[in-house]
């Protein structure tokens, strides 16, 4: 079973923004070439932080509004939530150890 979400725009407010704990969402497409090299790190991520953090995917073709109100311009975009705000936002393919950086720096947080 995959520790991977599946975010929409109905769920988004109470799967992310109304969250207890910090929330990874990997906004992607289908269609992208970089999105799926991304998505099996972003799934190993999920794995490692289970219990931690929330990660999961909304597919922008699929959820339109979403993406529109966090200014997603390009796939793929991984957005870090904590407290219901948005923290921090990395837009193309990264090394996973760049995710996994910004993922401690959330957990870091007060």
């Amino acid at each position: 079973m995959s520790d991977l979400l599946k975010f929409t725009d109905q769920n988004f407010k109470a799967e992310v923004l109304d969250a207890a704990v910090p929330v990874l969402v990997d906004f992607s497409a289908v269609w992208c070439g970089p999105c799926k090299t991304l998505a099996p790190l972003v799934e190993e991520l999920a794995k490692e932080f289970a219990g931690q953090v929330k990660v999961g995917k909304l597919d922008i073709d699929e959820d339109r509004e979403t993406p529109t109100k966090y200014d997603v311009m390009a796939v793929p975009t991984l957005i870090f939530f904590k407290g219901g705000k948005e923290q921090a936002k990395i837009t193309g393919l990264r090394p996973k150890a760049v995710i996994r950086e910004q993922i401690e720096a959330l957990l870091a947080k007060a």
